[in-house]
């Protein structure tokens, strides 16, 4: 449907793919954060079987089941699609999608590489369908506060901003099932996913890129025994990330995302400027919950607790506190431009963009 038939809707109608009803990130975000929406219509879902695709049709309540997402995609009824699969078929479902006229939303990252998401981008571009990655913290209100301070001068001139995050990810056990995310080319690792979330809110919030910057890439960890079956597998996805350079702002930046074996320290931004300092933190991966931000002037007062204004937050009062929250603020703003015809922010090109200066982080790295 063309931007400005949608415009015209009282409600957007959407088709969920990788909807189940039983475990997964959909689960989990996507389909509460819909649900608390009004601005959206459940008309699709679509799984893996004919089977699960009832249940999950009975489960949230959809109107339609599909086991086929090309069937999905062809649905006249359907306005939107929502991407929320396994990262190695991103690019081929969102490809599809934009080349049946669809509006879509696809979950982080676009494609395996940086020259699927531009195509993606290029494509997008050329059709006017408006287009949304969820790389969701830029809608958590903490983070959107903190790029708001960061623009009305709270910290003055940045000089230097730091992030590090430590988790287990990719080092929680492996199972048969999941032994496809220990291949590097099937794209779901800490460089493409959790470097991936988390550098984009930290250059996001600064409103500066990098202007040169040094990396180091590293697989840590090179096998995994997989639980169930106890085979010894080859690790190829990288678990550790360094970053060090200069922003465009002239900022000094460093950068450190790892999968560790246990008792991370979780996620912690701090941002230092000649009249101010910013911090923020979180309990869980950058992308999952709101964080805390403290900050102080160069005034001798100590750290405090720095609460988002109200009209930073988007989401009903009816979305489910933790993961649902970010995602819920997010999708009523893909509405709002949908609405309105204005641009959406994370859209395929920025993606495309992300993804480029992540493969230079990966072909540039120190050995």
């Amino acid at each position: 449907m063309k931007l400005e038939d949608v415009m015209n809707l009282d409600k957007i109608s959407i088709g969920v793919i990788g909807a189940s009803a039983h475990y997964g990130w959909a689960k989990r975000a996507h389909m509460p954060a819909l649900a608390a929406l009004p601005e959206y219509e459940l008309t699709a879902i679509c799984t893996t079987s004919e089977e699960s695709a009832q249940q999950s049709k009975e489960f949230y309540g959809a109107q339609k089941a599909y086991s086929d997402y090309s069937a999905i995609i062809a649905d006249p009824d359907i306005d939107v699609i929502d991407v929320c699969v396994r990262a190695p078929s991103h690019y081929a479902i969102a490809l599809e999608a934009l080349q049946s006229g669809k509006h879509v939303l696809c979950e982080w990252p676009l494609g395996s590489s940086s020259v699927q998401a531009v195509e993606l981008g290029e494509i997008a571009n050329r059709q006017n369908s408006q287009t949304g990655v969820i790389l969701q913290s830029r809608y958590a209100p903490g983070f959107m506060h903190v790029r708001e301070l960061l623009s009305d001068g709270f910290v003055g001139d940045i000089v230097s901003a730091n992030m590090t995050m430590f988790l287990q990810g990719q080092m929680r056990n492996r199972t048969e099932a999941s032994a496809w995310s220990a291949e590097k080319s099937n794209g779901a690792h800490v460089l493409n996913i959790h470097t991936g979330h988390a550098l984009d809110v930290f250059l996001w919030c600064i409103g500066s890129e990098f202007h040169e910057v040094q990396s180091l890439v590293g697989v840590q960890v090179p096998t995994s025994t997989l639980t169930d079956t106890q085979r010894v597998i080859e690790v190829t996805s990288p678990d550790n990330v360094l970053l060090q350079g200069r922003l465009q702002n002239n900022a000094l930046a460093s950068v450190h995302i790892a999968s560790i074996p246990a008792h991370g320290s979780a996620f912690k931004m701090e941002i230092y400027g000649t009249e101010g300092t910013l911090v923020a933190q979180s309990s869980q991966m950058v992308e999952m919950i709101d964080p805390i931000i403290t900050g102080a002037r160069t005034d001798g007062s100590r750290l405090e607790v720095l609460s988002p204004p109200e009209h930073l937050r988007l989401a009903p009062a009816a979305t489910p506190e933790g993961v649902a929250v970010n995602v819920a603020q997010m999708f009523r703003r893909f509405a709002e431009c949908l609405k309105t015809g204005e641009d959406f922010s994370p859209n395929f090109q920025e993606a495309a963009s992300r993804q480029i200066l992540l493969d230079r982080i990966d072909k540039d790295s120190l050995s």
